[in-house]
């Protein structure tokens, strides 16, 4: 996709060191690699937005919404996660923070995947399913906002496996028989949640004459 010769900056609402590569690759891997991408870290007085909303959508549009009113700029934030059927949809919107205070010192990351297992661990194999969900949303400083959804279907594995990605990647299974984390970066982003999601909003953006 062809973006315009004259460069913008795009704010992307996340702390996440992880994600903001990942959100680059994807957005500049989608037309944007001419548009300067910044995480909130551009801006050291943002505060944090407390993610209070009920759905995916929802905490995507206070951090959008937030974001863009403090920087100026065209904001956009994702909020996603895993959704376990065994576990009645959750951890869900928790996801990042589902270990809670049980986390202590350890990687948060860690310690949330390793909570997943335990609970899941009398669950037969066929009753493992699962999905990773995401909403996108860019907010404009001339009010207009636009979202984007994107999910994968998969399982849950009994053990972690592979090195790549992060958050659940390396319990999360494919139908392909490979876990999130076990895929090379471009393999991910092109079947993962975030990509579909922010592939999708970046057409949406440009059929609104934002690029």
């Amino acid at each position: 996709m062809a973006t315009s010769s004259s460069a913008r900056r795009v704010v992307l609402a996340t702390r996440n060191p992880h994600k903001l590569v990942e959100l680059r690759r994807i957005l500049s891997a989608a037309g944007l690699d001419s548009i300067e991408l910044v995480g909130a870290d551009a801006y050291p007085g943002l505060p944090e937005v407390a993610e209070t909303g009920d759905s995916f959508e929802a905490n995507a549009r206070l951090k959008a919404r937030a974001v863009c009113a403090f920087t100026g700029e065209l904001a956009i934030a994702d909020d996603s996660g895993l959704v376990v059927d065994a576990l009645g949809g959750m951890p869900g919107i928790f996801s990042a923070r589902w270990s809670g205070s049980l986390a202590g010192n350890q990687d948060r990351d860690r310690a949330n995947l390793q909570l997943v297992l335990d609970q899941l661990a009398d669950v037969p194999d066929d009753r493992r399913t699962a999905k990773f969900v995401c909403a996108a949303v860019a907010a404009l400083p001339d009010g207009r906002e636009f979202v984007a959804h994107g999910e994968v279907h998969g399982v849950i594995t009994r053990a972690p496996r592979g090195t790549n990605g992060f958050g659940y990647d390396p319990i999360f299974e494919l139908p392909s028989g490979r876990t999130t984390a076990e895929l090379e970066p471009a393999e991910k982003d092109a079947v993962s949640h975030r990509g579909r999601a922010f592939r999708a909003l970046v057409e949406i953006l440009s059929a609104h004459g934002v690029w």
